[in-house]
């Protein structure tokens, strides 16, 4: 990221997360939650909390890429107080959220907003679809997943298109296909409403089938009360909603299911 427009970039942030931080809880509130913040970035830089995030080099070593939280720099990590902090999802879990899509992945896009140095974009490579697009907002990040998508190499690989953008999510213009949406809280709340509202205003003027797997699911009340999509399961660690639900149960963490009408 050039030093020059950082500053720029980084008030931009700061403004759009106050906003919603006094909206929701009033400026009193909203500084104890900015001075938490500021705290824990404090806590993180410090060369032991450092060592700690690189507890998810596996995933590299196994294939020769750079996606661990560990390298992330100080701007990207200060950037993410106000959008979402950079942390790539478990391989065991994504194989789990991938498991619970009832679809011939051949007929589907995958993208993935907020995409980061891109491992979720490199592991979805491994399933036959279409294609698959990631989203990031920061530069550097987003330069890094470019580099990962030229490095990664694996005989199981079933999907070579592959593309990371750099934009905002919010105004992220999502391909007229059918898709697979992969969300790792990636915006706060007026920000996830946005790309939720965008996906409503897609399909009613493309209809087609989209699937949405909301990862760590803290604003998920953000999808539940929209009408026009459903849940098709729900764990304590994601959740996976669709436009497009048969008359089926929805899977819960629990084990028992509860009956939902037919969309």
């Amino acid at each position: 990221m050039a030093s020059s427009g950082f500053p720029r970039q980084l008030w931009t942030a700061f403004r759009g997360w106050w906003r919603e931080q006094e909206q929701q809880k009033g400026a009193p509130a909203s500084r104890l939650v900015l001075v938490r913040e500021l705290w824990g970035f404090l806590r993180d830089s410090t060369p032991e909390r450092r060592r700690q995030r690189y507890g998810d080099m596996e995933y590299d070593w196994e294939h020769r890429v750079n996606t661990t939280s560990g390298t992330v720099g100080w701007r990207e990590r200060l950037l993410g107080i106000f959008h979402s902090p950079y942390q790539p999802t478990d391989a065991a879990l994504f194989q789990e959220m991938m498991a619970s899509l009832p679809i011939d992945f051949r007929e589907f896009t995958f993208v993935d907003l907020g995409s980061g140095k891109g491992r979720t974009l490199l592991m979805a490579s491994e399933y036959p679809f279409r294609r698959i697009v990631g989203v990031e907002i920061l530069p550097e990040l987003h330069r890094v997943a470019h580099q990962n998508i030229r490095d990664y190499r694996s005989p199981t690989q079933r999907c070579t298109r592959i593309e990371s953008i750099c934009a905002d999510a919010r105004e992220y213009t999502l391909p007229e296909e059918p898709l697979v949406l992969y969300l790792f809280n990636p915006l706060p709340t007026e920000g996830l409403g946005r790309v939720i509202e965008n996906l409503e205003r897609s399909v009613q003027q493309v209809p087609r089938v989209v699937y949405v797997i909301y990862h760590d699911p803290l604003l998920d009340e953000e999808l539940r009360s929209r009408r026009w999509m459903q849940a098709v399961q729900r764990t304590g660690q994601f959740a996976l909603y669709s436009n497009h639900i048969s008359q089926r149960p929805v899977k819960v963490a629990t084990g028992k299911a509860s009956k939902m009408e037919d969309s």
